[in-house]
């Protein structure tokens, strides 16, 4: 449901332009377990177009055409089988586009409301609001709605997180973009390939009329965006990885998406920075070998012992960090880069709420660091098989008041999103999949490994971690 804030101009249906000849795809140990999550709403904002609306839609419409050509399954169906296997059925039934008006809204409006939290007004830029991923057997795999605002577009995308993750979510949207902008061969051709350990002959025993949520989406909460320098992630990365005799350790992106230097300048070139660290650390690490934590490991800590602080819980009570990472490149053999689906598990991370306070941030980000490492291959395939013998829909929820669930990625290519007239001012998403302690990671506009955290907390807690000095000392603006 739209926010009464913006009117339905049109609503259609969007098929591919030429048919479709891939095959049924299964849904993998890695999708199934989303079927009772809602869809991914992720979303861009831009400055207004150089031309009417009308031929903004009517391009919209057919670039996203061709894009579903390129991507099948995300203008198909879900199907169940007799035997309970859920399949995304490519069969050319079209993707949802809604035009929206929005022209009393200006562009800033959307980014920030009076006390510095995301407006509510930004939920109404996204279609299929709290449908459930099984849902897409009944109705659209993925939507795209378009907001005119009164000096700006938004561009909001809805996919079926069962069909997709992240990282084929931004190929597809990259893709859309490149259609729009005239590129006539895109640069993320998806796979489709599913001849890896991710199938599985095992199904989830689903309860009659489909799974759901396992929050509650009524729970108040608030949803800040916080703002990491490059030059701030430096200087908390640099204190992470201080050794005791002053030197400072080489740091490795480990997680996901997160394997690139950082410190690189946009031409990709080693920046003379990165290069003195990098000869420091080697000379270092010879002398005194120690666990190099990475820029991501080192935020993750700090907003683990912030929102620990701020809830104020017991010495005693068992705090957990789940951090969703990418497995394409940790099965062997890896998976291709563009593989199209869930290729993502949960990692998690558990300590005593006293040991995150009391131990310094080095300490925890070494508990973090630890589990992310250890998730290989062996770990992977053995989440897997555990998943067999006990086949369930993720819990998705924040059940004890401990729990932090970091999604996303700052690898994300959010602003490679250029339909044509420029880079998105603003990623922003819907309400899809939040709770208290639900955690995004976006790489800031600025690039050069800066970071933005969309952070959703209770609001109690929200308070307490924007006074948190240790907290707020690396956050450059709310």
């Amino acid at each position: 449901m739209l926010s009464q804030s913006f009117a339905i101009v049109s609503k259609s249906t969007v098929f591919p332009d030429e048919k479709s000849a891939l095959a049924d795809l299964k849904l993998s140990v890695s999708d199934l377990p989303t079927l009772c999550c809602h869809y991914i709403q992720e979303g861009v904002l831009f400055t207004k177009p150089p031309f009417p609306i009308l031929e903004l839609i009517s391009l919209l419409k057919q670039s996203l055409s061709q894009t579903l050509t390129r991507f099948p399954p995300l203008a198909g169906r879900l199907t169940t089988d007799a035997d309970g296997y859920v399949y995304v059925t490519c069969n050319d039934a079209g993707a949802d586009f809604i035009h929206a008006n929005g022209s009393h809204i200006r562009v800033r409006d959307l980014l920030n409301s009076d006390n510095g939290d995301v407006p509510e007004l930004v939920k109404g830029c996204f279609a299929l609001d709290g449908t459930v991923n099984y849902e897409g057997h009944f109705g659209a795999i993925s939507a795209v709605q378009v907001t005119e605002l009164a000096d700006g577009i938004f561009i909001g995308c809805t996919i079926n997180h069962a069909v997709t993750d992240g990282t084929s979510f931004w190929d597809f949207f990259n893709s859309f973009a490149e259609l729009s902008r005239g590129v006539k061969r895109i640069s993320r051709t998806p796979d489709f390939s599913r001849d890896s350990i991710l199938n599985s002959p095992v199904v989830p025993k689903l309860p009659a009329g489909g799974p759901k949520v396992t929050f509650s989406g009524d729970a108040p909460v608030r949803e800040r965006i916080f703002r990491f320098t490059r030059e701030s992630i430096l200087k908390l990365k640099d204190k992470v990885n201080k050794n005791d005799d002053g030197g400072i350790d080489v740091v490795a992106e480990l997680m996901g998406r997160h394997s690139n230097d950082t410190l690189k300048s946009p031409d990709r070139n080693l920046t003379p920075l990165t290069w003195q660290r990098n000869s420091v650390s080697r000379e270092t690490s010879r002398a005194n070998p120690t666990v190099e934590i990475s820029s991501f490991q080192s935020l993750c800590a700090l907003l683990w012992r912030g929102i620990t602080r701020a809830r104020k819980l017991p010495s005693s009570k068992t705090t957990t960090f789940r951090m969703a990472v990418n497995c394409r490149h940790r099965l062997e053999p890896k998976l291709d880069p563009l593989y199209f689906g869930n290729a993502i598990q949960t990692v998690r991370t558990y300590a005593l709420a006293g040991d995150v306070l009391s131990k310094d941030l080095r300490w925890c980000a070494q508990q973090l660091n630890k589990s992310v490492v250890a998730h290989n291959n062996a770990a992977v395939r053995k989440y897997v098989e555990n998943w067999k013998r006990d086949p369930k829909c993720f819990l998705l929820s924040n059940f004890d008041g401990t729990m932090i669930t970091m999604g996303g990625s700052s690898r994300s290519p959010v602003y490679d999103t250029d339909f044509g007239w420029g880079r998105p001012i603003a990623v922003r998403s819907g309400r899809a999949n939040k709770f208290d302690g639900k955690i995004s990671a976006f790489p800031g506009r600025e690039g050069g490994g800066s970071v933005d955290l969309e952070v959703i907390l209770a609001a109690e807690t929200m308070a307490g971690l924007e006074s948190d000095l240790e907290f707020m000392q690396y956050v450059s603006s709310l």
